[in-house]
């Protein structure tokens, strides 16, 4: 039996997709349909969306570097849409910072966890 963390099948594949699209729908829904929250939530909702994006991208068996170049620019061109856009919602660079130290973060996790794997 393959050992979980290295199937790169139909289900690390679909669990991607959903996180995929988890993610358009935080990060391109109308400033109206963003729920209110304390200062700082919204950059540990970006943080954790991108960590989990990096999970299941290196999961589904997207490289390292093509997932980190694709993540950071995702990142970047939702920041530039969200500013120019009718969803009434600004750009930030303090978001696309958490986006990436999520990225990492979740690229690190994944190591850990492959590494961790690998020793028992």
């Amino acid at each position: 039996m393959r050992d979980a963390l290295q199937e790169h099948g139909p289900l690390a594949r679909g669990a991607f997709a959903v996180v995929v699209l988890v993610s358009l729908a935080v990060l391109f829904a109308p400033a109206d349909d963003v729920p209110s929250a304390p200062p700082g939530v919204d950059k540990l909702v970006h943080a954790a969306l991108f960590a989990v994006l990096a999970l299941s991208g290196r999961w589904a068996g997207i490289g390292r570097p093509v997932l980190g170049v694709l993540l950071v620019t995702y990142a970047a061109v939702s920041e530039v849409v969200q500013g120019m856009t009718a969803l009434n919602r600004t750009a930030s660079v303090a978001d696309w910072v958490a986006d990436v130290a999520g990225l990492v973060l979740g690229l690190v996790l994944w190591d850990v966890l492959a590494r961790r794997h690998r020793q028992t």
